[in-house]
């Protein structure tokens, strides 16, 4: 069971080893690469059946005795966000193998991108909320690495961008950590929730509990500082940018989650009231960025933004079905994003630009490439029997039951611009004719059949990854039943931390 819940970080740690040594040889890097994603799936597919079957499991590093040892602990919510990461882990390194440059390769992306990887699987799996920042900071400096890998003008401008933001917001989380270390004597996160329970004064703890929302906030990009995010996502090679938009906000997200559903949550009322306010100004803000954009990439990682919003939505109502919603959100968000970043990569490849106005008649010359666009797409913007749809289903539900017909107003609204903005790629990209056949009317020259034998096989090979994301955005629409009791078993467990055999009782033992 201890070697389940470590193996996803030290497979990542092992491969990044291994490709270390293997620094001149880029044929053995990126196999290795490959074969450590797909050992890391086969770890989180073991790890979320044992979780599954057999309940909560935590392990004490070096034997201490937990609270005063590090703690990891494997929940239902860890161990989904790990498959979650093992699968986008799985598809952006064969999407890397046919799309990453030998210059990068060069320049330590092989390593970096496992680094990376352990750093999210260390932040779901720690049970330490000093570990979680540790962890935190594995990621960012493998990420911001990763960002400026090339040297381009727009990586080094957007890679400044995100690490300042983030660089603020470690100082807060550190100082809350302190803070919080002050009040309870203790940084273990079931010992924190326990002891927390007995504090009769919460004014501290709300203050700490809001410096902890603003650190987490930064890094899930919430309002108001989001902006880091569509600044620096768009920048680096398609493969980079599909792992970060898949990942790294939802290990923010993940952290929101976690604390203010086992540590703080004694000022509900206050505290999870302004979660449901930042979530809907995040969902706001980022559909109508979206909306202005012409710029693939930009479009969508404004859209993450707009998404985050909906993650929050239901921590913020703070009752079972909206919090299912969140996690079915999380589920299905994680897929699509990253599939849809992939799906620009081979626009990109195609047609040697990014810009939508520069795009067009890709349905004509791709039809493949274009049913796999809308897949991710559609399922973005909620449209059924989609896995987008059954998650906001369950939001809005959510939102109804609790009476909180202004963040339901808002969500629905926020969707219409969302099949807005996705039919604007669609439109642009895909249906509409070229520039240089609308204006001269000659043939565009950037077709499939144009390109050389080299870098076609290179688009089959990215089609590969964006069939299997597509097919499993299908799959958790069609098995939505499964996966909508998956998520309800989670949030039973997120809510009920002090239960028995739940996250306090599995890390600390009964209480005498």
């Amino acid at each position: 069971m201890n070697a389940l819940i470590v193996a996803p970080i030290l497979i990542p740690l092992i491969t990044a080893i291994v490709c270390m040594f293997a620094w001149t040889n880029l044929a053995w890097q990126r196999i290795a690469s490959i074969i450590g994603a797909f050992a890391l799936l086969a770890s989180a597919i073991g790890l979320l059946v044992i979780v599954r079957t057999e309940g909560i499991q935590s392990a004490q590093m070096g034997n201490w005795i937990a609270p005063f040892g590090i703690t990891m602990v494997a929940d239902l919510f860890s161990a989904i966000m790990v498959l979650l990461a093992a699968i986008v882990a799985v598809s952006v390194a064969i999407y890397g193998y046919f799309s990453i440059d030998e210059a990068r390769e060069r320049f330590g992306y092989h390593p970096l991108y496992q680094v990376l990887l352990m750093g999210v699987c260390g932040a779901f799996l720690t049970g330490d909320i000093f570990n979680l920042y540790v962890w935190f900071e594995v990621m960012l400096m493998a990420s911001f690495v990763l960002l400026a890998l090339g040297g381009e003008r727009a990586q080094v401008e957007g890679a400044i961008k995100y690490v300042t933001l983030n660089l603020i917001s470690s100082a807060l989380f550190l100082a809350a950590i302190g803070l919080l270390y002050g009040l309870a004597g203790t940084l273990n996160m079931a010992d924190l929730g326990r002891k927390l329970a007995e504090v009769e004064d919460f004014r501290q703890e709300t203050i700490i509990a809001l410096l902890f929302m603003i650190s987490f906030g930064i890094k899930s990009a919430a309002f108001p500082l989001f902006f880091w995010l569509p600044a620096s996502y768009h920048s680096p090679p398609a493969a980079v940018s599909a792992v970060f938009a898949g990942l790294l906000t939802k290990v923010g997200v993940y952290a929101l989650i976690r604390v203010f559903t086992l540590i703080f949550v004694h000022e509900i009322a206050f505290t999870h009231t302004l979660i449901l306010i930042v979530a809907g100004l995040t969902m706001v803000t980022g559909v109508l960025g979206a909306a202005a954009q012409y710029e693939f990439r930009r479009i969508l990682s404004f859209h993450i933004v707009s998404q985050i919003g909906y993650m929050l939505m239901g921590l913020g109502l703070f009752t079972e079905m909206a919090l299912t919603g969140s996690v079915f959100y999380i589920m299905h968000h994680i897929i699509v994003k990253a599939n849809l970043f992939l799906v620009s990569g081979v626009v990109r490849r195609i047609r040697g630009t990014y810009d939508l106005k520069m795009l067009g008649g890709l349905y004509r010359d791709s039809p493949l490439l274009s049913i796999l666009f809308l897949i991710p797409a559609l399922s973005l913007a909620g449209v059924p029997p989609l896995s987008g749809f059954f998650s906001k289903f369950l939001l809005i539900r959510g939102g109804l039951e609790a009476e909180s017909y202004g963040i339901v107003a808002v969500a629905l609204a926020v969707s219409l611009l969302t099949v807005f903005s996705m039919m604007k790629i669609w439109n642009e990209a895909f249906w509409k004719k070229p520039p240089e056949e609308e204006h001269a009317g000659q043939k565009s020259t950037h077709h499939m059949a144009d390109l050389s034998p080299t870098d076609r096989r290179g688009v089959y090979g990215m089609l590969i990854p964006i069939v299997m994301l597509g097919s499993l955005t299908i799959l958790i629409g069609v098995l939505a039943e499964p996966m909508l009791h998956l998520a309800q078993d989670t949030v039973r467990q997120l809510l009920d931390p002090h239960g028995p055999g739940n996250y306090v009782e599995t890390v600390l033992g009964p209480k005498s």
